[in-house]
């Protein structure tokens, strides 16, 4: 069975607009043409991958992997292909839209990418966020507005708050406010809500440390663990991932949390969003979690930041770390107008 595996970043902002025909902003278009690639690290003998540029993507592999890759190939070869599944980073209209104008019909429907994108909405994580909320050691609040009037409420209880749009990727679609909205900040909220419907509200918290946990859906009721992500941000924006085994990964954040806690949290993710994504999703995904320092009570756990419904960095790290030695870094560097994963010794 040929499988077709697509790195496809602009996922988040392509599902936000909801258009079949969607131009990704630069940066996207950018990231896709030099990271093309990636799959191509879990990708199995006979399997293909979608690249821009075949030569590029394999001189590019090559020296991170130092192996070659059989299996690159561009948008003109899709409609003589024998693709039995195809695995994106996260499918969307437009994604869709571009395989079958290529020749290649093993695609979702419009109404499953309906349901992959309703999933998507940040209220699921406002839901998950609160089942989780009742084991001792976690912290963490979260609700959906779609007036003013609620926002500047959360403001006046909580002094500084973080406005989130439903549908956002990483850095962008989320609004840092200090005591009082400005004329910028109110202008984006209205217009968020306009064409999302609403907006998500949380109290600021005192992050310590970003991590999270990752998943796979089989879409029939099962959800199954994948391993800890230990990932570095700036600015809101993924810059990295810690390479390592399980049990230094464990070690590591056990200095802030409970891995008894940890486990005990990841057991009620698989049972609550394998109800959940019963016959409505399969695939991998990822929720983003932190560590936050509480006067009271030392570190606690905020168990459910987001839920990325779509292939992650973390699982390309857990991927790596099976290949490559531990006490490691995983880095998206941006350097001469081209963007490169590296990796780095600790």
């Amino acid at each position: 069975m040929a499988e077709l595996h697509i790195f496809n970043p602009e996922h988040d902002i392509a599902l936000a607009s909801n258009l079949s025909n969607f131009t990704a902003p630069h940066a996207g278009r950018q990231l896709r043409h030099d990271l093309g690639y990636l799959p191509a690290i879990w990708a199995k003998d006979g399997d293909y991958v979608l690249v821009e540029d075949v030569e590029w993507a394999q001189t590019a592999f090559s020296r991170l992997m130092h192996r070659r890759f059989e299996g690159f190939i561009n948008k003109h070869a899709l409609a003589r292909l024998n693709i039995d599944r195809v695995e994106p980073w996260g499918w969307d209209l437009a994604l869709r839209e571009f395989l079958f104008r290529y020749g290649l019909d093993t695609v979702p429907t419009e109404e499953e990418i309906a349901v992959i994108r309703d999933l998507s909405h940040r209220k699921h994580a406002v839901w998950l966020l609160r089942e989780l909320r009742e084991f001792e050691g976690t912290t963490g609040d979260s609700w959906l507005a779609d007036m003013m009037v609620e926002v500047r409420q959360a403001l006046r209880y909580n002094r500084r708050i973080v406005v989130k749009a439903p549908w956002s990727s990483s850095g962008r679609g989320i609004r840092f406010i200090d005591e009082e909205i400005n004329d910028y900040q109110e202008r984006w909220i209205r217009n968020v809500v306009a064409r999302q419907g609403c907006v998500e509200i949380e109290p600021f918290y005192h992050k310590i440390k970003d991590f999270g946990m990752e998943f796979e859906s089989d879409g029939e009721g099962r959800v199954n663990y994948l391993g800890l992500s230990l990932f570095h941000t700036q600015n809101g924006a993924y810059t990295g991932n810690i390479l390592a085994t399980e049990e230094e990964k464990r070690e590591m954040i056990s200095h802030y949390l409970s891995t008894d806690l940890l486990d005990t949290v990841q057991q009620r993710i698989c049972e609550r969003l394998g109800e959940r994504f019963k016959g409505m999703y399969s695939g991998p995904f990822g929720i983003d979690m932190m560590t936050v320092a509480s006067e009271a009570d030392g570190f606690l756990l905020h168990p459910c930041v987001e839920i990325n419904l779509r292939r992650t960095m973390g699982h390309v790290a857990l991927e790596l770390s099976k290949q490559c030695a531990s006490d490691q870094l995983m880095r998206i560097d941006f350097a001469d107008n081209v963007y490169k994963l590296k990796i780095l010794r600790l």
